[in-house]
């Protein structure tokens, strides 16, 4: 079985480059199940009705959140209401939605985990110990975790951490595809980041004049997306569903 699983949407232009090359990604790899980080989608950043609505009707069976999941007027109820829209699962008890969603396949299913990580980011439950204990509850071996963190460190731990454990852990976040992409232990696939789909001469994805006003005055600047050509980063795993075992990953750069 393979799945593709594409690195951070980030506004229109990314939602409409995958509505125009999806469908030719899909059949160069032979995808059966799509996940999209979906958490820059909206216009502004976060995740809205609209730009979760149009990602599934591009193909993705489950949309991944990070840190802006709940940027957007209305997110709570959003993430309440659509259970195929995940947010990190080791938010505190009492956030809206849920970080885990179990794709049912028969005779197989297919976990996929949504996790932050904690390094220079917000002081969540402890990754290591949140994703034991889902695991702990999972009635499958076929787990995909998509690790939305900053540290680099921290990615490249947890992936040691779940080798054997999980089939894959996916790098997202930081929007710059690494070029680690391997097999952990000959079982779980690992990238320390996927990358991001949106306008590739940006500064992720955000307009480069915007990006460098801020960061050379320090003064407040309102961030706008690039309008620039979009490309897609992503990554396809393959997979043995009988044992959730990962044989191959492919880093995968569309322009």
């Amino acid at each position: 079985m393979n799945i593709l699983f594409i690195g951070d949407v980030v506004g229109s232009s990314g939602i409409e480059i995958l509505e125009k090359r999806i469908y030719s990604l899909k059949k160069s790899y032979d995808i059966d199940l799509t996940v999209i980080n979906g958490e820059n989608s909206a216009v502004g950043n976060g995740v809205s009705r609209a730009s979760y609505e149009r990602l599934i009707r591009l193909g993705a069976d489950v949309v991944t959140g990070g840190n802006h999941s709940f940027k957007q007027k209305g997110s709570q109820q959003l993430h309440e209401e659509c259970e195929r829209l995940l947010r990190p699962a080791n938010y505190p008890d009492g956030v809206a939605g849920r970080g885990v969603y179990i794709i049912d396949l028969p005779p197989y299913k297919i976990a996929v985990i949504s996790l932050s990580g904690t390094v220079y980011m917000e002081p969540l439950e402890n990754p290591f110990s949140c994703i034991d204990g889902i695991i702990s509850k999972l009635d499958t071996k076929n787990i995909f975790v998509d690790f939305h963190a900053e540290a680099t460190s921290e990615k490249k731990a947890l992936g040691h951490y779940l080798a054997g454990r999980v089939t894959a852990l996916i790098g997202t976040h930081t929007h710059v595809q690494t070029a680690d992409e391997v097999i952990l232990r000959g079982h779980t696939a690992y990238i320390t980041d996927v990358g991001m789909t949106g306008a590739e001469d940006s500064v992720l994805g955000v307009d480069s004049a915007a990006a460098i006003e801020k960061l050379r005055f320090r003064t407040p600047c309102r961030f706008t997306e690039s309008k620039n050509p979009a490309f897609i980063n992503a990554a396809a795993i393959s997979f043995n569903e009988k044992l959730g075992k990962a044989y191959k990953i492919t880093r995968i750069i569309m322009r």
